[in-house]
């Protein structure tokens, strides 16, 4: 029983909560640092030396991670059992509070005037008077103890409801070709104006420009998101999350004159008959091996190599694999097929955060700041007052304590430029 009471008091302790506090405010700054979600090959380019211990141990989704979790889990179960027990001090001492401060012994003896003189200050200062077992009790603020009551609720509410914000969205990853829009099941949609992989200082930096329409038909201004500046519209948050190299090739029909351009993100055959075409396989871009063999790879926009794309050209019942670079163009029966520079677009995530959990979470913070405002700016006041002197009770009487000297001092000196009391 013994070790249980300690593991109880150990649980419920500041110390113990100050604790997780830290730790878990050195692991958000360690998930902030460290961009999260990525794949094993990115860290292995980005970090080369710390990688392996960074994968190991878990720093790629942190937030998701066993411990941190953990973490969050034991600092709900200490701020919890603080205010469940605080609460139960509060409600068992709350109705004998008054009158056991009446049946205290006189703390500082009093002249008539002197009880006068804080009989007055006490009205002053609008405490409530009331007589309980033959003495003046005066109270105020008496709701004050139950500021720290409220601080802890509003943190332990804050803690929860932010894990809610962490863990409950609904998360998408979408691509969309510059011009063109992305709609939501929901309705919400995306259109992305541009995108680009460098600053205007030439530094690489991933961004597009987006506009944001919700289902209710409100409308964002258009906003340029980047790897770390995403953009918060209503209770969505759209995130910058990686590129994407689609090809273009513009398809001329000679046989109507007709004419037009396709975006191609992934495979397809360009045909007019389903017999004769081209197929679009990818863009990339050729590199040289240790062996000196030429090969081709994913193409990379900020590199100085051309891009490459990857054809096959379906003809008269044959297929022959065709590779062309942007300016050339190829015939295939009426078609002409002209290849235009790639296009590169933005993979963004959508992450779909409920009204109610962002709702909560103010006043879940309303709560922690009215819990605080209390504590500090609302101290309960209880004085026992009698013929003899006062006594100054309740759970924190330092304040009025030293109120009452100085009004004691003051009325022994007569102080100039105070009222003689």
């Amino acid at each position: 029983m013994e070790v249980l009471n300690k593991i109880w008091k150990f649980l419920r302790s500041m110390r113990f909560g100050i604790g997780l506090l830290i730790v878990i405010a050195l692991l958000s700054v360690v998930g902030t640092v460290i961009p999260q979600g990525k794949s094993p090959d990115w860290y292995a380019a980005a970090y080369p030396r710390f990688h392996s211990l960074f994968l190991t141990l878990g720093f790629h989704h942190l937030y998701q991670s066993w411990y941190y979790v953990a973490l969050l889990a034991l600092l709900s179960l200490n701020l919890t059992l603080c205010t469940v027990t605080r609460l139960r001090f509060l409600l068992r001492t709350g109705k004998e509070e008054a009158v056991h401060a009446a049946r205290l012994p006189v703390m500082q003896q009093l002249s008539p005037q002197q009880t006068d003189a804080v009989r007055r200050y006490l009205r002053e200062r609008h405490c409530v008077e009331r007589e309980i077992e033959g003495v003046s009790m005066f109270s105020k603020f008496r709701f004050g103890r139950y500021g720290s009551f409220l601080t802890h609720l509003g943190i332990l509410l804050t803690v929860l409801l932010g894990a809610a914000a962490l863990y409950l969205p609904q998360v998408q990853d979408l691509s969309c070709v510059p011009g063109e829009s992305i709609a939501l099941d929901d309705g919400m949609q995306i259109f992305v104006r541009d995108f680009s992989i460098e600053d205007s200082a030439g530094k690489l930096d991933y961004a597009s420009n987006i506009r944001v329409t919700l289902p209710n038909g409100r409308e964002s201004d258009f906003k340029r998101i980047s790897v770390n500046t995403p953009m918060s519209f209503g209770p969505y948050k759209i995130y910058q999350q990686q590129y994407g190299v689609a090809g273009a090739i513009t398809v001329h029909d000679g046989e109507t004159g007709t004419e037009d351009t396709f975006t191609l993100t992934e495979e397809v055959l360009l045909t007019k008959d389903s017999v004769s075409g081209v197929w679009y396989h990818g863009v990339g871009e050729s590199t040289v091996d240790e062996n000196g063999e030429l090969s081709l790879t994913a193409y990379r926009p900020e590199s100085d190599q051309s891009p490459i794309y990857v054809l096959e050209v379906m003809e008269n019942g044959g297929r022959q694999q065709k590779y062309a670079l942007p300016g050339s163009e190829l015939e295939v029966g009426d078609l002409t097929f002209y290849v235009e520079d790639p296009v590169l677009y933005p993979g963004l995530r959508i992450k779909h955060t409920p009204h109610a959990v962002n709702a909560l979470l103010i006043a879940a913070f309303a709560v922690m700041t009215i819990g605080l405002y209390i504590t500090f700016f609302m101290q309960p006041v209880l004085v026992k007052l009698t013929d003899e002197g006062y006594t100054v009770a309740g759970t924190k009487p330092e304040g009025m304590r030293v109120e009452l000297e100085q009004l004691l001092e003051e009325e022994d000196s007569g102080a100039p430029g105070k009222e003689k009391r």
